[in-house]
């Protein structure tokens, strides 16, 4: 007998062990589920009850309950350590995303820290706000719009109110994400032989990005190549690294410790990396992740 071929829904039935809630109670639109392939410790995810898609836009309540989950997550853990969640959402064929009913990620930050990278980490979201002379030109101060200069890929990312509604928080992702579409058009039509955009037709974006969301920013990040092929000094294939939306949070995940050992000591096979999944940006002075 041949296979199907359909491609199978985790989030349609999951299973009672990986079910953690049906939100809201009464009339669910999302469930939250646990990740049956974590990436660290405490990865779960926030699914549309019906079967929507990744490639079309997040809507007001994916937002909104999303930053719910955020803020009840946030406070003080063992040793007087702060306790955050990183959300991000990996949307089009170059975004690094896998599943196409929707769903937003979620990782603690203090269990990405745990990592290799150790107390000198912190999250790359948070930088994209703090950077210095960091607010992009042109923007209007009622609600700037800031990248990190050491990136040497272009990304957008604004402040969140202290208690954002989910009109607020849609109000603000339509913003990045016009952005982003506009930074999009303007290379592929410079640039037509390097990128093109989605088809439309059934909904879907015209472009692939990454968005990641804290309990104080938004960050998105335009998206042309899922990801690039290391090689070694003498010319050979290593390995394809492909990057999704954990990017924004200031890691990359890789398939073998080669891979990784070249990329942490060699900044600039990280810079090209970044360089050849995002829109260029020349304003550039280095990135360490």
């Amino acid at each position: 007998m041949k296979p199907s071929g359909k491609k199978i829904d985790p989030f349609e039935n999951p299973p009672d062990d990986l079910l953690v809630a049906n939100v809201p109670e009464d009339d669910p639109s999302h469930i939250i589920v646990l990740n049956k392939y974590p990436i660290i410790a405490n990865h779960f995810i926030l699914a549309t009850k019906t079967n929507k898609q990744q490639t079309h836009k997040l809507e007001a309540d994916d937002l909104g309950i999303a930053w719910r989950c955020i803020k009840e997550w946030n406070g003080q853990i063992e040793g007087g350590r702060s306790s955050r969640l990183f959300a991000f959402f990996n949307s089009g064929d170059h975004s690094g995303a896998s599943q196409p009913h929707r769903h937003l990620q979620f990782l603690p930050v203090e269990d990405m820290q745990a990592g290799e990278a150790g107390n000198s980490w912190s999250l790359l979201a948070d930088s994209v706000w703090t950077a210095p002379d960091a607010a992009l030109e042109g923007e209007s101060s009622a609600a700037p719009l800031k990248s990190n200069p050491k990136l040497p890929l272009m990304h957008f990312g604004t402040r969140l109110p202290t208690r954002p509604s989910p009109d607020e928080l849609m109000s603000t992702y339509t913003m990045l994400y016009e952005t982003a579409e506009r930074e999009v058009h303007e290379y592929v039509e410079k640039h037509p032989d390097d990128l093109a955009l989605h088809d439309t037709a059934d909904g879907s974006n015209a472009i692939s990005y990454n968005l990641a969301l804290t309990n104080e920013v938004m960050v998105i990040c335009p998206r042309r190549k899922e990801g690039l092929m290391l090689r070694k000094a003498d010319g050979t294939d290593l390995d394809f690294v492909a990057l999704n939306g954990t990017l924004l949070g200031g890691t990359l995940m890789v398939k073998n410790e080669e891979c990784f050992e070249l990329l942490k000591q060699d900044n600039i096979r990280l810079q090209e990396v970044l360089k050849a999944i995002g829109l260029p940006t020349t304003s550039s002075r280095g990135a360490h992740i």
